[in-house]
Parts: C-alpha cells; sequence; structure tokens
C-alpha cells in the first residue's frame, strides 16, 4: 500500500490547460498585465518576484502518494495531462511552498508534456515553472517551449576548478586571496568588464560560446572537453537576439553579476564515493573553486522579450494561459524555433563568461600560487531547455528537455561523457549556501526513467529575497561567516542579507533526497573558504 501525505494547503490537484478556459487569476499584479514589463537596466542576476498566488482560489487539494523512495506523486486530474513528481523527503515536501505545487500542476496540463510535470528536492516558487522543475515536451504531439520554463538567467551554471593544493596553503593566505579575487573578478549589479565587443565579435561569441573564449586566450582547449556540449550550444541563432539584449551584454562578458552568484574557494571535507571522486580528481582537504553565473543582461532580456512574444501570440496558437508567467509556444512555430535559437545563443553567452572568469581566477592564483594550473572538473547549466532522447513507455523518443534550476545528471556509460568521466558519470555540482557548504555529485543511470536524466541544482530559497533582506543585516552576515573561517567580499550589503545561509534550504537534506531518490549520488563535500559575491 502506498504511503499518503497531504500536500501543502491551497495546492492544486487540477490545473489549466492550453485550449481550455483559464481558472481565477492571480491577484492584481504590474507583471499580469498583457504589457511585458520594463526591463531592468542594469537587470538584477535573478527573477522577477513571481505572480501573488491566491491559494483560496485554489482547486480542492489532493493527496500525494509515495510511490518509492523518496518519491511523491500527484495523481494527473481535470486539465492535467500527466502526474506531478516530487522527489523529496517527507519534511522537504511538507515544506513545500502551495504556489510552487500550483505552479507544478499547470505546467502538468501544458500541451505535448509527456511523464510527469517534476519539481526537485530544492523546489521552491518561481516564474510560471518552479523554480526546481523539470518537464519534456514532444514535438510531434503539439508540445511547446517555454521561456517561463526555463528561466531568466538562461544557462545560469557551475563550473569546478581544481587546485591540487592543500586547504592549508589557502588559510595562509586567504585574506589577501579574497582581495585578489575581488579586484580582478568584476562582481555586482550592472558590473562590467574589460572586455568590449563590436558586432562582429558579438555574433561570433553567440555562436562559439566558451570555445570562441578559447580562441580568444581565455583559457585551454583542453578545457572544452570538461564543459556540457563541449563549450558550444550548436543550432544559436544570434539573429534572433534582440538588439536590446546585444547592447545590454557589450561590456558584461567576464563579470559574475549578482544576487545569488558567486565564486568561492572551498574545501574537501568529506568523501562519500571514492572511485568517483578518484576520477573527478578530488581529494580529501585539497582547495577547488567554483564559479556560479550565468548569461547576464543578454539572457535576462532575451526572457523578458520572448515572454512578451509568447503572450502576445499565444491565441494564434490556441493556447489559453492561466497567467502570462506560464507563456509559451509549440515548438515547431516560427516563434517556438526562433526562442529555441535565442535560447542557445544566450547558453553560448553564459559557457564564454564562465570561461572568461575561469581565465581571471587563474591569473589571480598564479600570482599565489605559480605553479597551481587550475584544470577543469566540469562545467553544467541549470537553466536550459535541451533536445534529447529519453525512453517513456518503452519507446525512445526526441523531446525538449526543460530544466529550470534543475542540472542535467547523465549517469555512467553515457555517450555524451568525456571519456575520462563516462565509467562513473557526470559530476553535478549543487552549490549551498554561503555558511554550509556545497555537494559534488555523480549522475546516475537510474535518474533517466525517473527524471529525464536530472538533479537538484543548489539548496533552493526558503524565503523570499525581501523577506530575507527584512531578517539579516550584510554586516552581521559577514561577521557571522567570518567566525566560522569563512572571509566574504561582496559589493552590497543588502545582497548578502538576501543571501544569508539562513534563507535557503538544508542543502544537505536537498542532496541527500537526490541520492535517496537514485536521481544521483553523493561523491564529496565541500566547505567554502573564501567566498565573492556581487
Amino acid at each position: 500500500m502506498s504511503e499518503r501525505l497531504d500536500p501543502p494547503s491551497g495546492a492544486a490537484a487540477a490545473g489549466v490547460t492550453a485550449g481550455a478556459p483559464p481558472s481565477p487569476s492571480p491577484s492584481p499584479s504590474p507583471s499580469s498585465s498583457s504589457s511585458p514589463p520594463p526591463p531592468p537596466s542594469p537587470s538584477p542576476s535573478h527573477e522577477p518576484e513571481p505572480l501573488q498566488a491566491d491559494a483560496a482560489r485554489a482547486p480542492e487539494a489532493a493527496a500525494f502518494r509515495r510511490i518509492g523512495p523518496a518519491q511523491w506523486e500527484l495523481p494527473a486530474s481535470g486539465a492535467m495531462r500527466v502526474p506531478v513528481r516530487v522527489f523529496a523527503d517527507a519534511t522537504l515536501l511538507r515544506g513545500l511552498d502551495a504556489q510552487a505545487l500550483q505552479q507544478a500542476v499547470r505546467v502538468a496540463a501544458l500541451p505535448g508534456i509527456v511523464g510527469a510535470s517534476i519539481v526537485m528536492p530544492d523546489g521552491h516558487w518561481g516564474y510560471g515553472f518552479p523554480i526546481g522543475g523539470v518537464a519534456a515536451f514532444d514535438e510531434t504531439e503539439g508540445g511547446v517551449v517555454s521561456a517561463g520554463g526555463v528561466g531568466f538567467d538562461i544557462a545560469c551554471g557551475v563550473r569546478c576548478l581544481l587546485t591540487g593544493l592543500a586547504a592549508s596553503a589557502i588559510e595562509a593566505v586567504r585574506a589577501p586571496l579574497a582581495d585578489a579575487l575581488y579586484a580582478r573578478v568584476p562582481a555586482g549589479l550592472g558590473s562590467t568588464g574589460a572586455l568590449r565587443l563590436n558586432a562582429s565579435r558579438m555574433h561570433d561569441m553567440l555562436t562559439g560560446g566558451a570555445a570562441w573564449a578559447v580562441e580568444q586566450g581565455y583559457g585551454r582547449a583542453g578545457d572544452l572537453e570538461r564543459i556540457e556540449a563541449r563549450g558550444r550550444m550548436l543550432h544559436a541563432r544570434p539573429g534572433q537576439v534582440s538588439d536590446r539584449a546585444r547592447e545590454r551584454q557589450r561590456d558584461e562578458m567576464g563579470t559574475l553579476g549578482s544576487g545569488n552568484h558567486y565564486l568561492e574557494v572551498q574545501e574537501v571535507v568529506e568523501i562519500r564515493d571514492a572511485q568517483a571522486a578518484a576520477a573527478f580528481g578530488l581529494r580529501l582537504g585539497e582547495a577547488v573553486v567554483m564559479i556560479h553565473c550565468g548569461s547576464r543582461g543578454l539572457g535576462h532580456q532575451i526572457g523578458t522579450d520572448y515572454l512578451a512574444r509568447m503572450v502576445e501570440e499565444a491565441p494564434r496558437h490556441g493556447l489559453v494561459l492561466p497567467d502570462r508567467e506560464l507563456a509559451c509556444a509549440p515548438i515547431a512555430s516560427a516563434l517556438g524555433q526562433s526562442y529555441l535559437g535565442a535560447m542557445r545563443a544566450a547558453v553560448n553567452c553564459a559557457l564564454a563568461n564562465r570561461q572568461i572568469l575561469t581565465h581571471l581566477v587563474r591569473e589571480v592564483f598564479a600570482h599565489f600560487f605559480p605553479a597551481a594550473e587550475l584544470p577543469l572538473l566540469y562545467d553544467v547549466s541549470h537553466n536550459t531547455c535541451q533536445v534529447e532522447t529519453h525512453e517513456i513507455d518503452g519507446r525512445r523518443r526526441v523531446l525538449h528537455v526543460h530544466r529550470k534550476g534543475a542540472t542535467r545528471a547523465f549517469g555512467p556509460g553515457h555517450p555524451e561523457l568525456p571519456a575520462t568521466l563516462r565509467p562513473v558519470g557526470q559530476p553535478v555540482l549543487i552549490g549551498g549556501s554561503m555558511g554550509t557548504g556545497s555537494f559534488i555529485l555523480a549522475g546516475s543511470v537510474t535518474g533517466e526513467t525517473l527524471a529525464f536524466s536530472s538533479a537538484c541544482h543548489g539548496a533552493g530559497r526558503a524565503m523570499s529575497r525581501h523577506q530575507a533582506a527584512r531578517t539579516w543585516q550584510g554586516c552581521a552576515v559577514v561577521d557571522e561567516l567570518a567566525a566560522l573561517g569563512i572571509t566574504v567580499r561582496s559589493a552590497s550589503a543588502r545582497g548578502l542579507a538576501e543571501e544569508a545561509p539562513g534563507a535557503y534550504k538544508d542543502v544537505a537534506a536537498v542532496v541527500e533526497a537526490a541520492q535517496t531518490a537514485g536521481l544521483a549520488r553523493i561523491v564529496a563535500r565541500t566547505r567554502p573558504m573564501v567566498c565573492v559575491k556581487g
């Protein structure tokens, strides 16, 4: 008999599907009007605040049933085409906000969705789709692509560099190293870098990604082997990127941004899988560097541009949206293809950006540790839509897999992995909060059937940025982290308050749930020593 758990109050068991009458709309909000929101300049690196959900108007709540270890399902009903599946332990599930569940239910009603509308252990309320959401669509069945299903910070992701240095060596220069990294790596809202792109170089960057950056002298050719898609997303269409998006990115290459983006020097403090750790080059007591950032203003503008266009064109495709945040277009439509081409250009922008940042980090480390080479362990994005082949009901199907705040996690033997990593699976980089550390996982074979080869991407917020800013003060956060041996450098006291460790879920519980469910297996845990934030 399956175990049942009541979902959070206000969660809906039925959603609104394309072509069906919309459910009662959320409370009025400037962002719920038919006109697009004015693009902020400069943009934050995070998404706009979501619409306020009206839980009182939500359809009657149904019960989850446990279908496996750390696996829960809300059966399809009403307009839902597929069930909602949540990967979490009971505590995380009870803490899942009703708005995120409502969003997952609505995603389950979109045309062409297959399998399930999935929420990861770090899931929480987002913009349109929940953050931590995964959904796959079949173009041959009228499947759609959604700007809200990818997010505004397109291809935001994490890369990890190996230093080969003992943490004690970092500790000896921790403060000056933090100062040097902060001085060399532009960070903060609207930060700009030394690189200026004219129209020709912008086009080359948007088509070439990290491979273009290497050609420009940023990094090494060997880095590309350890980046998704070998550092270059094919079929990018820079011509579908607006002039406004290009303009916003012209001076932002090689910059960290703000919000939850960071550069951290971390110590490996626990090894859970010795074989995978050896394959990844991870050693207990050594330092690694993690870089978390995305496509900056360009990605945000692409999201803004196409959200408005998808809302405008929805009626032409027979799509009735419960709210504008769920705007989408048929994959096969001209608009759907235009968005995919622009999104892939933004993926290349993010890959190039992290490659340039890697070069800057290596320059700083070379000053303190001339022999350190800082090879790349892996780079993986967690806000994308990728064309992949997966088995559904015993049949291999080509799908457009949306991962919003979710990480692709290929298991051992997957042909897209480099030969050196194929025996153990893809590195899955899970960023925690500033005070709690991060995790490195390895993809699993079972994850393909469970969640389209997907896993969590971080700790996941437990409270909004506004609430965090009212709860903590940036200077107090710095002092508390300093007492833990963590040196923080940031341009924004408010940004530090928004990113206070207490504003996030327990990242250890998140990754344990992912492992228990079979999405990925834990390889190593790290703790922060130096943190640079915008």
